[in-house]
């Protein structure tokens, strides 16, 4: 019995680009079902991907986190590829990405976008790319090509035991800390990224869509890393608490007295702190182990593929 693939398009004003990209995984994958979902397009999308032949589904809720949790939730498959409907990505490398999940019983492989014209990947896009992608790799210990590719297949057991919490582009960090923390074998293929179709217009902001994965990555960060996160807080309350507190005591050893009484409660407040700051890092380091254990039970709890 063979796989079943569905193709997972998010979509919010595509109507330039949906035909071709509907077409073209039809042609590479050609027993997929392909699902568009339409974000609230104000163009003729969602009935442009109809006439191409793709199943046209709606979510009302602004933001791809919120369409991704939505697809994940309804679409039952043994595959799952997503993609964006900006046509920039090449659909000939989805039978070999499928490839790669099936033989190597991978749960996640990540297209590594190679773009083939200074158009495709604005100079802001690639920098903000490297920066965030090798900030998570090293905070999370890992080898990462491209983290915010919007080009992946998943299997089942990922896309049915995936939280699926972000609202916005920064579900793609989430896609990548969730495989990390998880422990779920991955794997990584170079794909083509092409310029967008005359009359496309990318939806992500450099600063704005920017910021908002930096702070996803900062609450992940004190979610999954409690001691180093919470240690780094400590130690900083900790020496700001000795530089005020030193002259302090200094000025009483020579003098008997402490005429800067606020200042030295300030010291000894701080140094407290940097103790408690401590106290809550090891604590929830517990608790986070706990949500750890929790995740992979729900992976485990999904049956995995049929050996071949």
């Amino acid at each position: 019995m063979s796989a079943r693939v569905a193709v997972l398009i998010p979509c919010f004003n595509e109507s330039v680009a949906i035909p071709g990209v509907v077409a073209a995984f039809r042609a590479a994958l050609p027993d997929a079902d392909i699902f568009v979902y339409d974000n609230n397009s104000s163009d003729d999308t969602s009935a442009r991907a109809a006439a191409a032949g793709a199943l046209v589904r709606r979510e009302t809720r602004q933001g791809k986190g919120y369409v991704v949790r939505r697809m994940f939730a309804d679409i039952e498959a043994d595959i799952f590829v997503l993609v964006d409907g900006d046509g920039t990505y090449d659909a000939a490398t989805a039978p070999a990405m499928v490839a790669q999940l099936t033989q190597l019983k991978l749960d996640m492989v990540t297209g590594v976008r190679q773009h083939q014209a200074a158009a495709a990947y604005r100079p802001g896009h690639v920098f903000g790319n490297v920066l965030l992608t090798g900030l998570v790799a090293r905070l999370f210990g890992a080898h990462l090509g491209d983290m915010l590719s919007g080009y992946r297949v998943f299997s089942r057991r990922f896309v049915k035991s995936f939280p699926a919490l972000a609202g916005g582009f920064e579900t793609e960090t989430e896609f990548t800390v969730h495989a990390l923390q998880v422990g779920l074998p991955t794997g990584e293929m170079p794909v083509a990224y092409r310029a967008r179709a005359v009359g496309s217009a990318s939806k992500l902001r450099t600063f704005r869509d920017g910021i908002r994965i930096l702070r996803l990555i900062f609450l992940l960060v004190k979610d999954e890393r409690p001691v180093p996160f919470f240690s780094l807080a400590a130690l900083l309350l900790f020496l700001i608490g000795v530089g005020l507190g030193v002259p302090v005591v200094l000025q009483f050893l020579h003098t008997g007295l402490v005429p800067r009484l606020p200042t030295a409660l300030l010291a000894v407040s701080l140094v407290m702190l940097s103790f408690l700051s401590l106290a809550c890092g090891l604590i929830l380091d517990s608790v986070a182990r706990g949500r750890r254990e929790m995740k992979r039970l729900a992976y485990l709890a999904i049956p995995g593929p049929p050996d071949e």
